[in-house]
C-alpha cells in the first residue's frame, strides 16, 4: 500500500553541530525547508497543505518559545497524527569539537553570549539530551565534513534524483598537509608560479591576470585536459557504485595561485559537461581572503567550511 502521509523532518541538535548545513542539504533534496521555526507555529504551519516533497523544519535552543518539554510533547502530538509520517533528526557532536568551531569562527554561544562558550556549550548539551535520547536519526558530526554530512542524509532522506554524485575540488598548500578525505590529489608544483613576479604575487588564483599567467604556460592546457578526460572517466563510475560525494584536491607550494587556477578551472570544465561541482580554497579561507562557505558552525549554504 503505497504511504500517503505527509513526511515531515524536525531537525534539532546543538548550535555548532551542523543543524543548518542538514536543513540547507535537505531543502536541495526537495524538502521544503524553514529554519529556527518557533515551536508554537509548527501546528499552524501543518494545518494548511504540506508540499508533496514534504518539509524540513529546524529547531533549536535560540528560538524564541524553545522548550524540551513543549519540544517533545510536539513530536508526540506529530507522531500520534495519521496523515504525518515524523521523523526528529538530532545532529550531534562531542563538546571538543563544538568548542574548536566555536573559537575558529570566533562566535557567541547563544546561551552564554557573555561568557566562554565552553560553560554555553555544556549547557546546551545538557539542556537537549531528552532530545537526543528520542531521536529517530542520530547523526554524529565530530569527524564528518559537510560533504560527509550532506552525504549521511542523502542516503535517507534524498529522492534518487536527487542523490546525484557531488564533486568537491578543493585547492591546498603541501606545506599544510593534504586536505582531510581527498578522495584523489593532483599535483600542480611543475606550473609556472606567479609568486615569482612581484606584480603577482599578492594576487590570487581567483584573479584574471593570475589565470592568464598560470594559463600560459604551455603545459597547463595538456595538464587541465588529461585530467578533465580522466574524471569523466572515473566519476560515471563512482556515482554507479553509489557514492555521493568525491573530493578531489588540487596542490602547490602555497596554495594561492596554481592550484587555486586549476581548481577554478577544472570547476568550470566539470561543470560544463553537466557535473555538480563545489570548490573550496583552503589556503584562501585561512588568511581571511575569501569568505569560507557553509560550515558546521551553522553557517551560509554551499557547505564548505567547518
Amino acid at each position: 500500500m503505497t504511504d500517503t502521509r505527509h513526511n515531515i523532518l524536525l531537525v534539532t541538535g546543538p548550535s555548532g553541530a551542523g543543524r543548518t548545513t542538514a536543513i540547507n542539504a535537505l531543502e536541495d533534496f526537495g524538502l521544503e525547508a524553514i529554519d529556527n521555526m518557533p515551536l508554537s507555529l509548527v501546528p499552524r504551519l501543518l494545518e494548511g497543505p504540506v508540499p508533496p516533497g514534504g518539509m524540513a523544519l529546524g529547531i533549536d535552543a535560540r528560538n524564541r518559545d524553545f522548550a524540551v518539554p513543549a519540544l517533545l510533547d510536539l513530536v508526540q502530538a506529530l507522531r500520534d497524527r495519521a496523515d504525518i509520517a515524523l521523523s526528529l533528526i538530532y545532529v550531534d557532536c562531542n563538546a571538543e569539537t563544538l568548542l574548536r568551531r566555536f573559537s575558529e569562527t570566533r562566535r557567541r554561544h547563544p546561551l552564554n553570549p557573555d561568557g566562554e562558550p565552553e560553560e554555553g556549550i555544556r549547557q546546551e548539551l545538557a539542556l537537549l539530551a531528552p532530545l537526543r535520547e528520542t531521536a529517530d536519526y542520530l547523526i554524529e558530526t565530530s569527524g564528518l565534513t559537510p560533504h560527509d554530512l550532506r552525504a549521511r542524509l542523502a542516503q535517507d532522506f534524498a529522492a534518487p534524483e536527487a542523490a546525484q554524485l557531488v564533486v568537491s575540488l578543493v585547492s591546498f598548500s603541501y606545506k599544510r598537509g593534504l586536505p582531510a578525505g581527498a578522495d584523489m590529489i593532483f599535483d600542480c608544483r611543475f606550473l609556472a608560479n606567479p609568486h615569482w613576479e612581484p606584480a603577482l604575487r599578492r594576487d590570487t588564483g581567483l584573479s584574471a591576470r593570475v589565470q592568464d599567467y598560470v594559463a600560459r604556460d604551455e603545459r597547463f592546457a595538456p595538464f587541465l585536459a588529461r585530467i578533465s578526460e580522466l574524471l569523466l572517466f572515473l566519476l560515471p563510475a563512482q556515482r554507479a557504485e553509489g557514492k555521493t560525494h568525491v573530493t578531489i584536491g588540487i596542490g602547490c607550494t602555497g596554495g594561492q595561485h596554481r592550484s587555486v587556477t586549476v581548481t577554478e578551472s577544472l570547476a568550470g570544465a566539470l561543470a560544463q559537461s553537466g557535473w555538480q561541482v563545489s570548490t573550496r580554497h583552503r589556503e584562501l579561507e585561512r588568511r581571511g581572503v575569501m569568505a569560507a562557505g557553509d560550515g558546521l558552525a551553522d553557517g551560509g549554504k554551499d557547505g564548505s567550511r567547518l
